[in-house]
């Protein structure tokens, strides 16, 4: 399918031929019609993609205090790889589309329904879009899909005036009379409003009062003196300011023509230096509105689907996206004169050329259009690789490819010299981005593109948790070797199929290896060397600073097994490493039970009793100072202590002190060409089924733990 992608690091646009996305649970897959550019919001991200990095941190100052916070976590050299490899890829833009449905994965949507779709990295100019079903809605009759293509900006605007909370024979303000400001002035006049417009040109003023603007006035040193006569002097009821600039102008005129103790609605992207006088004397009311409206960033309503119920929530997204297409089957908004340009997909870079100021024209909407086609790729084939070309033993196949794969998973395999045959990821531009970063032969977005190539012989899995067991069992199923990142699998379900399958494939030779990195790290290398000639039993205590993640984080959403099956495997795998034995039983408490903030799996102290007499404890905290290096581990046992700090520091005593320093690397690239050497027959493996079996139990015995306040016994594989 053609889409329009932007390269993160230089800004640059094209168009280009991509497998189309899958239809996935929940969600609609629409062959596109008509999209629109959003102007404003798409100019801001080109230009923030040219700017160098330090013009990037100035306009995302929340993003560099993430990368800052990374750097306390996992120290430079690991931040700067993710940095680079996020800017080393491409983005879909746009967020308004209409078109028809092809498939769909609910009862809501039936193939060859007209919907209206809307979201960033869903609603995108793209041939064909994969979008949740909480984002679509059925075109009226008599809205034509270049009209109803509007939905999204139509739903930011009335979300806007939803805000205002005006009522019939008020006086509202818009100040900024672009597309978005059009919109509103013809929802204003639908609620009975006397609406003024004002802008720094009087480009838009004819076609704003044919549209119903009352009056519209140049922004300037009279424009409040202006405003105030056509309020007969009572001032604004509202204002809802559409204006795009970093001047403070537009929320300052604000402030000067709004009456005492009304509204300030701020729907666009503007200065926000706000004086307080203004707003002590007046006590107005200044609000934001969060885009289309109730259920944005709300990974459950958007992703998932679960509404809010109408009683509480009259007006969500997608109730404001039907709301704005029902006005328009009314003639109430006439979307026709708002379009100035169309281009044809193939040609969107003109359009880009309008939007970015190359091309010297007016304009006000601008739609994509997607003539018919049926010949979508089901892999895209970077220009640089050519399929044969590079011959090694082993051929990988790979799916998914996220910032962890790329930084820790994907490198250390390109240096390796295997031939990387396919790599398949759920997002079009992601796959190609990872096939051209590291030479794979071709991309896919259908994992079924891997697991079934003939060419394939060995499987990495590095896609989000509540898919790991599946595509490992598929994978085995095709007998081929699997490397898996942690979990191997989220219920206990899924690890006994798991099981019963390994048993029967690992005679023939497959091999099976979950990412559990951190035994192959040099520190905890060096710490089981230390300990080799210990019999005693060994007392271990492993801290965790894992950090708090932000409630609407992927790992937090109710299908992906939570922090302690997705992260906390991997300290238990390495306590049992050191211990050379399995978990027998498990007894785990956690503080964070009377906080509704957060989840109950954080802040988590946890007893593990090993089958040779060994004890451990995990502390995992999620609510300690981001200052806190994120792992710190003591073992003892034979008059010998181990003392490891966040992989940069290592002390080993007995009747002396040695201090070892280390660079921080956690095992990842030992881990994989361990696997690799397994697969040559270079090395014996340094891990067994059983352990991987040991580790996931205790991960699910820790919930059970929690639950029941009691210790959990580990039953031994098969059991």
């Amino acid at each position: 399918m053609r889409q329009v992608i932007q390269y993160q690091k230089t800004g640059d646009i094209s168009v280009v031929d991509l497998p189309p996305p899958l239809l996935r649970p929940g969600y609609v897959l629409v062959q596109n019609v008509a999209s629109v550019i959003s102007a404003g919001t798409e100019r801001t991200s080109i230009q923030t993609a040219q700017a160098s990095l330090i013009g990037k941190a100035r306009t995302r100052p929340d993003l560099v205090r993430q990368v800052l916070a990374n750097v306390k976590r996992e120290g430079v050299w690991a931040t700067v790889q993710k940095v680079q490899n996020r800017l080393d890829n491409y983005k879909e833009l746009g967020y308004s589309c209409a078109g028809k449905v092809i498939a769909s994965d609910t009862a809501a949507f039936l193939p060859g329904d007209a919907v209206a779709c809307a979201g960033t990295g869903y609603a995108v100019h793209a041939e064909i879009v994969a979008v949740p079903k909480n984002l679509v809605c059925k075109i009226p009759q008599g809205v034509s899909f270049e009209e109803a293509a509007f939905t999204t900006l139509g739903a930011i605007a009335l979300q806007g005036v939803r805000q205002a909370d005006v009522r019939v024979g008020e006086n509202v303000a818009v100040i900024g009379l672009g597309l978005l400001g059009l919109l509103t002035v013809q929802l204003l006049k639908a609620a009975g409003c006397r609406v003024v417009g004002v802008d720094i040109t009087d480009h838009h003023f004819a076609l704003a009062q044919s549209l119903g603007c009352d009056a519209c006035y140049l922004s300037g040193d009279d424009a409040g003196e202006r405003i105030r006569s056509f309020t007969r002097g009572i001032g604004t009821d509202a204002v809802i300011i559409t204006a795009s600039t970093k001047s403070n102008q537009p929320l300052e005129l604000a402030l000067e023509v709004a009456r005492k103790k009304s509204v300030i609605v701020i729907v666009g992207v503007v200065g926000m230096n706000v004086p307080r006088s203004p707003f002590y004397e007046k006590e107005l009311h200044l609000t934001i509105a969060c885009s289309y409206g109730p259920g944005r960033y709300d990974p459950l309503y958007e992703e998932f689907g679960i509404d809010y119920p109408i009683g509480y929530v009259r007006w969500t997204e997608q109730r404001n996206m039907q709301a704005f297409l029902d006005l328009v089957a009314q003639k109430k908004l006439a979307i026709a004169p708002l379009i100035t340009h169309r281009f044809d997909i193939q040609d969107a870079l003109q359009a880009y050329d309008l939007v970015t100021g190359k091309r010297k024209e007016p304009y006000i909407g601008i739609l994509l259009q997607y003539p018919e086609r049926s010949d979508h790729p089901r892999r895209y084939v970077p220009a640089k690789v050519k399929a044969g070309t590079v011959k090694t033993p082993i051929a990988i196949g790979f799916i998914g490819a996220g910032n962890f794969a790329q930084s820790y998973l994907l490198p250390p395999l390109k240096s390796a010299g295997v031939r990387l045959r396919g790599v398949a990821t759920s997002r079009p531009v992601n796959a190609k981005a990872v096939s051209e970063k590291f030479g794979f032969e071709y991309a896919a977005t259908d994992p079924q593109e891997i697991l079934a190539d003939p060419e394939v012989d060995a499987v990495f899995i590095a896609s989000r948790h509540d898919s790991h067991a599946q595509y490992v069992i598929e994978a085995l199923k095709n007998k081929k070797h699997v490397f898996v990142e942690k979990p191997l699998a989220i219920n206990p379900e899924q690890l006994q199929e798991i099981a019963q399958l390994y048993d029967r494939v690992s005679a023939e030779g497959i091999v099976l290896m979950v990412g559990f990195n951190r035994r192959f790290s040099q520190a905890f290398r060096r710490i089981k060397q230390f300990l080799a000639d210990v019999a005693d039993p060994l007392t271990m205590l492993y801290r965790v600073q894992a950090g708090a993640l932000s409630p609407d984080h992927w790992l937090l959403q109710p299908d992906q097994g939570g922090r302690i099956i997705g992260e906390a495997c991997h300290f238990i795998d390495t306590m049992a490493f050191v211990a050379g034995a399995s978990v027998r039983t498990v007894m785990a408490m956690t503080t964070a039970a009377d906080r509704a903030d957060i989840p109950s799996d954080e802040d988590t102290i946890v007893s593990l009793h090993f089958n040779n007499g060994s004890v451990g404890t995990l502390l995992y905290v999620a609510t300690g100072s981001p200052a806190t290096p994120k792992e710190f581990a003591e073992i003892f046992g034979g008059q010998k202590s181990a003392v490891m700090q966040n992989f940069a520091r290592l002390q080993l005593l007995d009747r002396k002190r040695r201090t070892i320093k280390l660079d921080g690397s956690k095992g990842h690239k030992e881990e994989v060409q361990h696997f690799l050497n397994v697969l040559l027959g270079k090395e014996q493996p340094r891990f067994s089924f059983e352990s991987f079996w040991n580790t996931t139990q205790v991960t699910f015995a820790i919930h059970q733990s929690l639950q029941t306040g009691q210790p959990v016994a580990i039953d031994a594989p098969g059991a």
